[in-house]
């Protein structure tokens, strides 16, 4: 009895050694996911139009109490303009890690810049309370561009030979967002958009990639419209260049120098397929470039750079540099 104990004591110590010298399975944790883009699109719920004169003298419908919440798409209300107050910083708003933009969603339809000092996504929060706030420049950065009359950056228009005409009169206008951690799109849609004895419905999206200081704008139109035009802000003591040796196949329409509204430096850029830009021209506002759609449709990118950002950029030279860095993006 004592020998059958001996053994199955030994029997156990060796099972117990054995279990212990097997190779331990290893725990996968699946990284969270990092959110490097977003598409964001803020409305008013709660509070109620009314019909006001502004301190400009204007009259129009302005939208008083309640709050924002984000929403995916909508219809814009046809009592809606600049500066109803309906609609959190007056559009749908795109950013990456490195830059933000956003569109007017009224008779502007211009593009503005967001410059950024941090790599997390802000636009959620910015301008909930108010629109003064996101002009003074706080921890995440500040709205950097005066627009005014110009195209800003990057925006669409239609060149009459002499000036670039924003998207200004249409029947109806419609947003979506779709966000996503590596890429973020806008789209917005321009119903019966009424230029040069034509109309037509302008359908465009707006997409940005993590890593990107650019945006990709895709066009598509339901009947043919020449001279489609996009340009940048002028601004006094800016410089201008056009480079043709950053990407193939592709022209680049770029300014640099201090041009913010905070006065400190910034360049911005607008790409087009070399084979589809018919001039490099300026009115009053803008430096422009007028495009030949294919098959009523046009793609081109546009991009800004600001020296309080990632990119640190002080001189065209270095903007032409980050720029050529960034042509990886333009497909």
């Amino acid at each position: 009895m004592k020998n059958l104990t001996l053994v199955l004591t030994i029997l156990a110590l060796i099972a117990t050694a054995c279990s212990n010298n097997k190779p331990k399975e290893k725990t996968v944790e699946k990284a969270a996911e990092v959110q490097r883009t977003q598409a964001y699109l803020g409305l008013k719920d709660g509070g109620e139009w009314k019909w006001v004169t502004k301190n400009n003298g204007n009259e129009q419908w302005e939208y008083q109490g309640g709050e924002f919440h984000p929403v995916n798409e909508l219809k814009v209300d046809e009592k809606h303009t600049d500066h109803s107050f309906d609609i959190q910083f007056e559009g749908p708003g795109w950013e990456s890690d490195k830059v933000g933009y956003r569109i007017y969603l009224d008779w502007r339809n211009a593009i503005d810049i967001f410059g950024k000092k941090t790599e997390s996504p802000v636009l959620h929060k910015v301008g909930l309370d108010g629109f003064d706030s996101y002009h003074e420049v706080s921890d995440w950065g500040v709205d950097v561009l005066k627009v005014g009359s110009s195209l800003g950056i990057g925006s669409v228009a239609f060149w009459d030979g002499e000036k670039a005409i924003r998207v200004e009169k249409t029947d109806s206008l419609y947003s979506k967002v779709e966000s996503g951690a590596d890429k973020s799109k806008v789209t917005v849609n321009y119903y019966g958009w009424e230029i040069n004895d034509i109309k037509t419905t302008l359908q465009s999206t707006l997409e940005i990639e993590a890593g990107s200081y650019l945006t990709k704008y895709t066009l598509k139109l339901s009947e043919a419209l020449p001279n489609l035009a996009s340009g940048i802000v002028k601004h006094d003591g800016a410089e201008v260049q056009v480079f043709t040796d950053i990407k193939d196949g592709w022209t680049c329409l770029a300014t640099f120098g201090v041009q913010t509204l905070q006065e400190d430096k910034l360049g911005m850029c607008v790409f087009v397929k070399t084979d589809q830009l018919l001039e490099v021209t300026e009115d009053k506002y803008s430096d422009v470039v007028v495009m030949k759609p294919e098959n009523n449709e046009l793609t081109y990118y546009f991009g800004a750079a600001w020296e309080q950002d990632a990119s640190a950029v002080t001189s065209m030279e270095e903007f032409k540099a980050l720029l050529t860095e960034q042509a990886k993006y333009i497909q």
